[in-house]
């Protein structure tokens, strides 16, 4: 940033700098990055500042918007990690180590923290050995962008650990954040199947969101040729399933790692039933209900609406802007380590990103080139 002070005059008139001003010392932005600017939580106001001028303008609706994550590599070696139970003594000769341990303890201090892993790196011990999309494993973060399916701004920004279950936590948060600044509700919301989990589902439904993404368990449905939930009647006065044949299932109880019901029928009556083959190709029927099957069945429904494929294919615009990312801005690896200043990188890009479309809306069309006779 210095040398191009020094080098382009259009720098200069951008940062209010005269030609006789003396151009600050590089070490000022590296103080200020790593003192003051973390406690004010000045790149996330930069982004939000973006966002609020694109919606002034009148080029975010805040209709129809599109949620997704992206692996993005850490500053770090899959080498550095060690196991553990091996950190306090690392900690000793490393100083990050020994503030990463400061901070667990400051914010947990009794119980362990959630999705621990059982190797920590070394270099970088907020990162999460994972991979996305067949790649082979690494040390990163996700990105998870909210954007406008209109403008193809970006709204929304987070920073998480590198696991499927934050994507639909970080979802949650940005629309939440989104609403609080808009005063209202976004119509639509689309996204991949990895968010189409029935709590999710139900958060969406409970706030009059209309969900536009497969469930989870769709791939399996498709592949799975036995009768789904859909084609079984609830009896509520005795709490039980009718199958299309006619026999109840009974209802055994709560599956608590899946959020699931469960309800079995018999093998002497399933075995001699003529629509088994249709059914299951077990002994008898087990029928799992989730506790938001309503929510599921719904977004099943939806998915064979024109809207749905609409919203799919307005959805391809969060996968364009990370590619941009990646391929134009060139984080496709961080430069800094530790969340909080993962979580700077990602709001600076992502305003870097709205600039360039807030500047080609309010830019005047270039006139044609008409050439003489």
């Amino acid at each position: 940033l210095v040398e191009e002070l020094r080098m382009h005059l259009a720098w200069r008139w951008f940062t209010g700098l005269s030609f006789d001003q003396e151009i600050p010392h590089h070490s000022t932005f590296s103080k200020n990055r790593h003192g003051r600017f973390q406690q004010s939580k000045l790149f996330e106001q930069l982004f939000e500042q973006i966002v609020r001028q694109c919606v002034e303008v009148g080029l975010v609706q805040g209709k129809d918007l599109s949620v997704d994550g992206s692996f993005v590599e850490a500053n770090a070696a899959k080498e550095s990690r060690i196991p553990r139970e091996q950190l306090v003594e690392a900690a000793q000769v490393n100083h990050t180590l020994r503030q990463y341990l400061k901070e667990l303890e400051e914010q947990n201090p009794v119980e362990e923290p959630v999705h621990r892993q059982d190797q920590v790196s070394t270099t970088d011990p907020d990162s999460t050995y994972a991979t996305k999309g067949g790649t082979p494993a690494r040390l990163g973060y996700y990105d998870n962008y909210l954007v406008d399916n209109h403008s193809c701004v970006i709204v929304g920004v987070q920073a998480t650990a590198a696991r499927m279950s934050q994507e639909t936590v970080a979802a949650q948060d940005m629309i939440t954040r989104f609403v609080q600044r808009q005063g209202r509700e976004p119509a639509s919301l689309a996204a991949d199947a990895t968010y189409g989990n029935g709590e999710f589902l139900q958060w969406l439904l409970d706030r009059g969101i209309t969900p536009y993404m497969r469930t989870r368990d769709s791939a399996l449905r498709k592949n799975n040729p036995g009768y789904g939930p859909e084609q079984f009647t609830y009896l509520p006065e005795s709490n039980r399933y009718r199958c299309p044949a006619g026999e109840q299932l009974n209802y055994v109880g709560l599956n608590v790692r899946n959020r699931a019901h469960a309800y079995i029928g018999s093998a002497k009556r399933c075995g001699a039933c003529s629509q088994k083959a249709q059914c299951t190709t077990g002994r008898y029927k087990y029928l799992a209900i989730h506790i938001h099957e309503s929510a599921r069945q719904r977004a099943r429904e939806l998915a064979n609406t024109p809207e749905f494929s609409k919203a799919q294919r307005q959805r391809k615009k969060v996968e364009a802007l990370f590619a941009e990312l990646k391929n134009q801005i060139g984080l496709r690896r961080l430069r800094l380590r530790r969340m909080k200043f993962v979580r700077e990188q990602f709001f600076l890009a992502a305003a870097a990103q709205n600039i360039k479309r807030l500047v080609r809306f309010l830019s005047p069309p270039t006139p044609p080139l008409v050439l003489p006779a």
